[in-house]
Formats: C-alpha cells, sequence, structure tokens
C-alpha cells in the first residue's frame, strides 16, 4: 500500500505554476518587469537577492569576456608573423576569434542592462516602503542603508559601464583587420598589419585593466551586499 500523501489541489497548481513558469523563463529572465515579479511571485527570490544573481552574471560575462579580447589579441599576434604558409588557416582562427569578442560583448552588455533594471526596481521599492515605518530610528537606518547600496551600486555601474565602452575600438580595429586581411590574403597585407601591433596590445591592455576593476567593483557590491 502507498502511504504517500496524496497531493492537494494548492500544491498541484504550484507545481503546474513552477513548470509553465520553467518552460517560458527564456522569456522572463530578463530585463522585464514580468521576469522581475515572477521570480520574486512564483520563486520567492527577493529583488535585492535578484540583483546579487544578475551581478555575478555580469561579472562572469566580464570575466569571460577579458579572457576571450585576450585570446583574439594572441592570435592576431601570431598571425603578424606568419609569412604566407598558414596565412588562411589563421586568418579564420582570427576571425572566429572576432566573432566570439563580438559575442562576449553583447552578452555583457546585456548583462549591465539588466543589472540597471533589476536596481531600480529594488531601489524604487525600498524607497517607497520607507514612509511604511512607525519607528523613526528604523526607517533612519533603512535610509541610511539604501543609500550606502545606491552608493556602491553606483561605483560599480560605472566601472562595468567603462569597461563596456572600452570594448567598442577594441572591436572596431579587430573588425578593420578582418576585412582587411580578407580583401588582400598575403604576405604583404601582413607586413601591413605589423605597424597596428602596438595600438591593438595598447587597446587590448586598457579594456582588460577597465574589465578588471569593474570586475573587483562587482566583488565588493556582492560581498556588501551579503551583510
Amino acid at each position: 500500500m502507498n502511504n504517500s500523501p496524496i497531493p492537494t489541489t494548492t500544491k498541484l497548481l504550484s507545481l503546474a505554476a513552477l513548470m509553465l513558469v520553467s518552460a517560458l523563463f527564456p522569456a522572463l529572465s530578463g530585463c522585464t518587469s514580468a521576469g522581475i515579479s515572477i521570480r520574486e511571485s512564483v520563486f520567492g527570490q527577493a529583488k535585492r537577492d535578484q540583483l546579487v544573481g544578475r551581478v555575478k552574471d555580469a561579472r562572469e560575462e566580464q570575466e569571460e569576456a577579458k579572457q576571450q579580447f585576450a585570446s583574439a589579441l594572441d592570435e592576431f599576434l601570431v598571425m603578424t608573423k606568419q609569412d604566407g604558409g598558414e596565412l588562411e588557416k589563421q586568418y579564420r582562427k582570427f576571425q572566429k576569434e572576432y566573432d566570439r569578442c563580438e559575442d562576449a560583448a553583447n552578452s555583457v552588455r546585456g548583462d549591465i542592462n539588466t543589472v540597471e533594471v533589476v536596481a531600480s526596481k529594488l531601489f524604487s521599492e525600498w524607497n517607497t516602503e520607507l514612509s511604511q515605518y512607525a519607528d523613526a530610528q528604523r526607517r533612519s537606518d533603512s535610509e541610511r542603508m539604501l543609500n550606502d547600496t545606491k552608493r556602491q551600486y553606483e561605483q560599480m555601474i560605472i566601472a562595468m559601464k567603462n569597461a563596456s565602452s572600452k570594448m567598442d575600438p577594441v572591436l572596431a580595429n579587430f573588425k578593420d583587420l578582418t576585412l582587411y586581411l580578407k580583401h588582400s590574403l598575403n604576405a604583404q597585407a601582413i607586413r601591413g598589419l605589423q605597424s597596428n601591433v602596438s595600438q591593438v596590445q595598447n587597446d587590448v591592455s586598457r579594456l582588460i585593466t577597465e574589465m578588471e576593476a569593474s570586475i573587483k567593483e562587482a566583488d565588493q557590491f556582492i560581498s556588501q551586499m551579503a551583510k
């Protein structure tokens, strides 16, 4: 005899809701009010926890993007040393690295946008709820925590946007290089690229520096929110 309890209607409805949300999750997991609300009402994930999760996602995307741009630079440097024998093969490798850089950059930008939307919802709700306090001291303490959190957040989001903006000149340069090689794939073209080595290296170096600063700010914000 099966002694397991028979699921109640409420439990079945909750399960059905979870399954439905899971099916729709790709559409609702982005920076939409519906996605934020469903995470909170159905999954019980408070906006504060959602923001921390989104910041972690953005941090990981930046780490991956940093490594991807460094990898593309490595392939470019290898290509500038080719004398013609493996030129076509090396060009294809660099083209793939550039495509991956574009994908990584788009992911970083998307995650930053999502962080901004969730943060806006959290801070707006928090600010509105301050008026609901009956105790003045508790309201003052909460307001101070809100201002401290917003200050830390602003430092982080500025660092993220600074890093993101540094991707654009690197991507533009990489695209120019791939087009130049595509239109003139020979040893002479490679010699023409060698004059760009210092600029490309400097651009990628600045990008990596900004990304590392942004990742550090994200780590500090995550740590602060955990207190």
